[in-house]
């Protein structure tokens, strides 16, 4: 499947409600416990994650059952939701975190 690609917008393109701090998760996403891979142990996957996996920790609602928990990789603790990552539904969540996964790895 060709994907689109990636569009970067220009800051004064977004509106200003898109570019708060407090960007919340989308319920029943998970794109991002999913599309990336995680070379990080974490509990359930001692040997990480290859992309376009479903994270062992993910729960029924597609939330992080290690959220706020210490045993949670940092590379999770450190990606933070946002507009230009989540777009305005899953599938262009998916799609943004599966090209920048094929651009990235090895």
């Amino acid at each position: 499947m060709l994907l689109s690609p990636i569009k970067f917008i220009k800051q004064s393109q977004i509106h200003p409600i898109l570019m708060t701090d407090s960007f919340q998760c989308r319920k029943n996403c998970g794109a991002c416990c999913i599309a990336p891979s995680i070379s990080s142990a974490m509990p359930g996957m001692p040997n990480g994650k290859p992309a376009g996996v479903p994270c062992y920790n993910l729960d029924e609602n597609f939330q992080c059952k290690l959220f706020g928990q210490a045993t949670r990789p940092k590379v999770c603790s450190h990606l933070k939701p946002c507009f230009e990552m989540c777009g305005t539904n899953r599938n262009q969540a998916f799609n943004y975190l599966t090209q920048l996964e094929q651009l990235t790895s090895n």
